[in-house]
């Protein structure tokens, strides 16, 4: 008994080794990051690299914002990102619903359909959606930046297998016998147990759409649309790079994302451990 413990012990110990090692390497480049943006331009580039800086500094965040109106870079990544994960949620979930209870004609081929555009690398429709954007004359504006991340195959996929998987048909029968409307069925029912699912949803949505940076380069011809990904490269000069300001826009840009996931992880665990059904 007491060797079978000792064992267990061993083997708790070393998987929570293993798993802290994981987590100290995977953050150990963002440590890095927040560091470098507070060093000066002196020490950045020292040799060998200390990880602390010496003296703590605030001139590369000034300097973030001297050189180029990074607050109205932010408010077009959050807004473009807001809208797109919004716009994402909605559609994915309800044609998951769809997809998922209801039968119609070539309703595999069109779900078959769906998951191949994942398949497709945006590089190969990017210049075809460029000209279509040109024929709507919505170049550089904020309907033709945010169209591409209006709707994620992913999501249409994903929100079906949660509805199978969540969702039982007896549940949906019951509110139809008592009147309930497919629209009310959907708003009232499906969207509320899909919580867990959403909060998911929400957050390779949002990443997604807030770290876009081909099709904005591409399809934005003034700065007043530019988003924080654009902003950032402009500290890519042609023979160096500001390391200190680069870092210390990464380290801003970097925030609305762990406030999202800060916020939705809760809704994660939550519908992971509730929303189960049984039939």
């Amino acid at each position: 008994m007491r060797s079978t413990a000792a064992l267990r012990n061993k083997w708790f110990i070393l998987k929570h080794l293993a798993l802290i090692s994981g987590v100290m390497i995977m953050i150990l480049p963002f440590l890095w990051m927040l560091s470098t943006s507070f060093k000066l331009p002196t020490e950045v580039l020292s040799w060998p690299p200390k990880f602390l800086p010496k003296v703590i500094t605030f001139q590369n965040y000034v300097q973030v914002f001297k050189t180029a109106p990074f607050h109205r870079f932010f408010m077009n990544s959050l807004l473009m990102s807001t809208a797109s994960t919004c716009s994402i949620i909605i559609t994915s979930t309800l044609a998951g619903y769809i997809f998922a209870k209801f039968a119609f004609p070539l309703k595999n081929f069109l779900f078959i359909l769906i998951l191949a555009t994942a398949m497709v690398p945006f590089e190969t429709f990017m210049i075809p959606l460029y000209l279509r954007m040109v024929q709507f004359r919505w170049v550089n504006t904020f309907m033709g930046l945010i169209t591409p991340y209006l709707v994620m195959s992913y999501g249409i996929f994903f929100m079906r297998q949660n509805v199978f998987s969540t969702i039982p048909d007896d549940l949906l029968d019951m509110a139809r016998i008592d009147g309930v409307s497919e629209f009310g069925i959907y708003l009232r029912i499906v969207f509320p147990l899909l919580s867990g699912s959403i909060g998911a949803l929400s957050i390779f949505a949002f990443i997604a759409s807030w770290g876009a940076f081909i099709w904005p380069l591409i399809i934005t011809a003034s700065r007043d649309l530019w988003t924080m990904e654009l902003g950032l490269g402009m500290f890519q000069f042609r023979f160096s790079i500001d390391l200190g300001a680069i870092n210390a826009g990464s380290v801003l840009s970097i925030i609305p994302m762990i406030i999202v996931f800060l916020i939705l992880r809760r809704k994660i665990v939550y519908g992971i451990t509730l929303s189960g059904m049984k039939e």
